[in-house]
């Protein structure tokens, strides 16, 4: 891991009056580059040749004479070979040069190892680098592990899919897909056989990802993504903000739940399982008697995160979860930087985060006015890692 001293020598030769805002080009990309044209910080895309149009054309950002942005939010686009590209040390160089600060997604940690986030990548990221490894499900400190200790609700594990004796969840990594879901769902034993075969002739899944595959019972009720915000730099008010709710649409699944169920049954095998493949959020809102709860799942985390993992969460985390028939939460998947999500509050924000606020606020915006802030009262070190 980069330690502090290593980070600070880095942002001692920043210009803090300059800093750019640089992110990897997917994800969550527009959300970051939206909310720091808001903040006034320059905008820096992390491209991969292929799929930068959206960055470099679409969403180019024109400035007026006084520098004002009129249209878009992507200031530069650099569009490389590879999204690893990033780890190289001549752009790594570059970076430094262009005072960039670069905000951590899920695609900066799965295009690249996070072995070399943690130790080869010597930029300042905003939030907290030593948590990102959670994420990994193949580690013994995962994200399971900190909501063990933080005393969280997390659907109950089942070790031996012989002990399987109600609906459950078997989660694993698609095998062609390789940043996707193999996810499936079953009610017994027998079940569980039947779809693990099916889809391993199918070549969805294979057998080492299925011998590691974490079960798990399913808690039937609607899923409620909570992007939550801490600031290390808050003196007045709460540190935890509320700053949004989303929701996902999975396909192939949510097409198998437009059909009545008699056309589903008729499918033929290969199209009976459904894959839950992420392609799109929508916003949401949560009964306000529920919110306290939601608020508390935040606080908990947050301690066990300065316990566990020094100085703990910085910024943007999202704890996504599942409410039950009894309005209980349980965490399903937890995301120690910013949720894949945010994108329904580009431009508009959402109403908990405008609320709070009094004005649009989306995560990404929220992002840059702590950078904002950090770098006024020159702070920069608190929320920099």
């Amino acid at each position: 891991m980069l330690s502090k001293d290593e980070i600070a020598a880095i942002v001692e030769d920043y210009d803090r009056m300059k800093l750019r805002i640089g992110m990897t080009a997917s994800h969550s990309a527009l959300d970051i580059c939206d909310g720091a044209i808001e903040e006034g910080f320059p905008t820096v895309a992390y491209c991969k040749e292929g799929r930068h149009k959206t960055y470099a054309n679409y969403f180019k950002a024109q400035r007026s004479q006084s520098g004002r942005v009129v249209r878009g939010m992507v200031d530069k686009a650099i569009v490389m070979p590879s999204f690893n590209d990033v780890m190289k040390h001549e752009m790594q160089e570059q970076m430094r040069k262009r005072n960039v600060v670069y905000i951590p997604n899920r695609s900066f940690t799965s295009y690249s190892s996070i072995e070399d986030v943690e130790n080869t990548f010597k930029v300042p990221l905003f939030g907290s680098r030593n948590m990102l490894r959670m994420e990994e499900r193949t580690e013994e400190q995962d994200y399971y592990w900190i909501l063990d200790k933080a005393g969280l609700p997390y659907p109950e594990a089942i070790a031996d899919p012989q002990d399987i004796d109600c609906l459950v969840i078997v989660k694993l990594h698609h095998a062609q897909k390789k940043l996707e879901r193999g996810f499936f769902t079953c009610a017994s034993y027998a079940e569980y056989q039947e779809k693990s075969q099916t889809l391993l002739a199918e070549g969805v899944i294979d057998e080492e990802s299925l011998a590691g595959a974490r079960i798990e019972r399913y808690v039937i009720g609607p899923v409620f993504n909570l992007n939550f915000f801490y600031s290390p730099l808050a003196e007045e008010g709460e540190k935890l903000e509320l700053l949004g709710v989303d929701w996902r649409f999975e396909s192939s699944l949510d097409g198998h739940v437009r059909l009545p169920a008699p056309q589903q049954m008729t499918m033929p095998a290969h199209q009976q399982i459904p894959e839950m493949t992420v392609v799109g959020h929508n916003t949401a809102t949560i009964r306000e008697s529920l919110l306290e709860k939601a608020f508390e799942l935040g606080e908990r985390f947050i301690t066990a995160s300065k316990e566990h993992y020094d100085p703990g969460i910085i910024g943007p985390f999202c704890l996504q979860t599942c409410i039950d028939k009894d309005m209980n939460y349980y965490i399903y998947d937890v995301a120690p930087r910013l949720g894949g999500g945010t994108n329904v509050h580009v431009s508009v924000g959402h109403p908990y985060g405008n609320a709070t606020w009094r004005k649009p606020m989306s995560s990404g915006r929220r992002i840059a006015m702590e950078l904002r802030f950090a770098a006024e009262q020159d702070r920069l070190l608190e929320v920099l890692t």
